[in-house]
């Protein structure tokens, strides 16, 4: 027999009834506890090396001329992109995974991250753009992308298996076309799209936290809107639509929420692999609850590429190893867990 979950209720100023489970909440705080200590500790690593109380005193305005500069000017945004980019990451793949009902049902391995690739290559080989030109053209393929998906997998309705199937389908000829804009390009140019593609946050500097925050404060507080509506669409259209939930409307607020958040993420620091995959899942066997936990996820995606990023630093130096290529080692491997956890269950 299950044992009982613990459900503390509370109430708000305004008279709203909430109910709040024990363990995500208790889950949630450790991992912003864990999020902000892997932030402080990767601030403090690199060839001039800080404990983290002289990371924390330099925060707080009490460090010195160069502690200042190290800390403000070089690490501490590309710590914010890093946390930034795993939460809009991971919040995204709690969405996508509980509008497909299936945990494959990922914005890497559903094509939006070969899309916003495509995107950037385009701008890269053809124009010669810039920086914000590449991102812009990232948001761009990742945005057109999620449509062109959306409208191929909907048939009265978005089914799990089928908007799976076309997004691998669509990642497929997306991966085709980054591998002939690669053969388009000089030299100079395949150099540039190969690092972008990559998937680093080396030079990521406040040019990439302030757009990047700004899209996170109004699309994350959005997408937490319909955390309740989300869980109700688990259960099937059906079902969700007897306990009064606007299936459509949900969709249609939470999945272009999503692809924007992936599409922003991608353009700040790359297509960085399975961390919008593995973040929704072990959020669920930690707080052993179900629908899409879309804020322990975020937390749980910020945590994640902190610390990847750390442990690629200490274990290769700190320009030596993107943290893509890390996470793409460690979940392609979680992937194959997955599908083997899903054969044996008869779901795949």
């Amino acid at each position: 027999m299950a044992a009982r979950r613990r459900v503390l209720p509370v109430r708000t100023p305004g008279g709203l009834s909430l109910r709040l489970d024990v363990r995500a909440v208790l889950v949630g705080l450790l991992l912003l506890a864990l999020a902000l200590a892997a932030g402080i500790v990767l601030i403090g690593s690199g060839d001039y090396p800080m404990t983290p109380a002289e990371v924390v005193g330099t925060l707080t305005g009490g460090g010195t001329a160069g502690q200042e500069f190290i800390v403000r000017d070089l690490r501490l945004p590309r710590v914010l992109v890093g946390l930034l980019v795993g939460a809009a990451f991971g919040i995204a793949g709690a969405v996508f995974q509980t509008v497909s009902r299936n945990p494959l049902g990922s914005p890497d391995v559903l094509g939006f991250g070969q899309g916003s690739a495509v995107g950037a290559l385009t701008v890269i080989v053809y124009f010669q753009g810039g920086p914000f030109a590449v991102a812009a053209g990232a948001v761009v393929g990742g945005v057109v992308t999620g449509a062109a998906i959306f409208l191929l997998a909907w048939k009265r309705g978005i089914h799990g298996y089928r908007f799976v199937l076309v997004g691998i389908g669509a990642a497929a000829m997306l991966y085709a076309l980054v591998l002939y804009l690669m053969t388009k390009a000089n030299i100079v140019e395949a150099t540039r799209a190969t690092i972008w593609m990559t998937g680093s946050l080396n030079g990521r500097g406040w040019d990439q936290v302030w757009p990047l925050a700004a899209v996170c404060a109004v699309l994350v507080p959005l997408v937490l809107c319909y955390g309740r509506p989300l869980r109700m669409l688990e259960m099937g259209d059906d079902a969700a639509y007897a306990l009064g939930v606007r299936v459509d409307r949900v969709r249609g607020i939470a999945l272009p929420a999503a692809v924007l958040l992936v599409a922003s993420a991608t353009a700040a620091a790359g297509p960085i692999s399975f961390v919008a995959l593995t973040a929704p899942q072990l959020v669920r066997r930690l707080t052993r609850s179900p629908g899409p936990n879309p804020l322990p996820s975020a937390l749980m995606g910020a945590a994640l590429l902190v610390a990847a990023d750390w442990s690629a630093q200490r274990l290769f130096g700190a320009d030596q190893l993107p943290v893509g290529v890390l996470t793409g080692v460690l979940g392609g491997g979680y992937l194959l867990w997955l599908l083997a956890t899903e054969r044996r269950a008869g779901r795949v």
